[in-house]
């Protein structure tokens, strides 16, 4: 069995990425369109806004998440928000989206963030079962309320 690599993603690895993020779209309820997926990986890339992982068999790309710098007045300090993890069907359950977890979480260690966070649907118990298994803390104190520009 090739093993799983993780690394962060640059600029050239755009047409791995696009299928993936199309993909975790799809699941998510929405249609296919691998080019704007592309277009809005190149927008992020080319902007510096987020940092992306990949996960690798071998030379294929089977996952990916993705982070967004934001920063906590409170803690005067850096913080990431985790707002995309993917990992093709065949490779759940193999580790993949915790070794994603974990090179996300230790990039923003590397930066003295405070935090990671992200939200997931409440539907979705194998990605929360995967997220307290590798020691992410359900948020217990605080509501999250969103104003949605589409309707």
């Amino acid at each position: 069995m090739t093993p799983i690599t993780t690394r962060q993603a640059v600029l050239a690895d755009i047409d791995a990425l696009a299928p993936l993020l199309d993909a975790y779209r799809q699941f998510y309820g929405k249609t296919n369109d691998i080019e704007a997926a592309k277009a809005f990986l190149l927008d992020r890339f080319n902007h510096a806004e987020s940092i992306l992982f990949l996960a690798f068999e071998g030379d294929k790309a089977i996952g990916f998440t993705q982070l967004y710098p934001s920063f906590s007045s409170v803690s005067l300090a850096r913080v990431y928000v985790l707002n995309d993890l993917y990992v093709e069907s065949q490779f759940r359950g193999k580790g993949v989206g915790k070794q994603l977890l974990n090179a996300a979480t230790e990039y923003a260690k590397s930066f003295a963030a405070v935090r990671v966070t992200l939200s997931t649907d409440i539907a979705n118990k194998t990605a929360q079962s995967m997220y307290e298994s590798a020691d992410w803390k359900r948020d217990t104190e605080y509501f999250v309320y969103h104003f949605s520009m589409q309707k």
